[in-house]
């Protein structure tokens, strides 16, 4: 699952931050990274069949 592909496949093991709304910010960042990544992945895939 997407729990997984962030903390094994890029290496992000621990929550940094303090706080209950840091957190919450930390791992939005890291969700929108995440899906930037798969939305990038996409395109490029699309590109190299076309």
């Amino acid at each position: 699952g997407t729990f997984g592909i962030i903390k094994y496949d890029r290496r992000y093991k621990r929550i940094v931050r303090r706080g209950l709304d840091s957190v919450r910010v930390e791992i939005f960042l890291v969700s929108i990274g995440h899906n930037l990544y798969k939305i990038y992945n996409k395109q490029m895939r699309l590109r190299e069949v076309a």
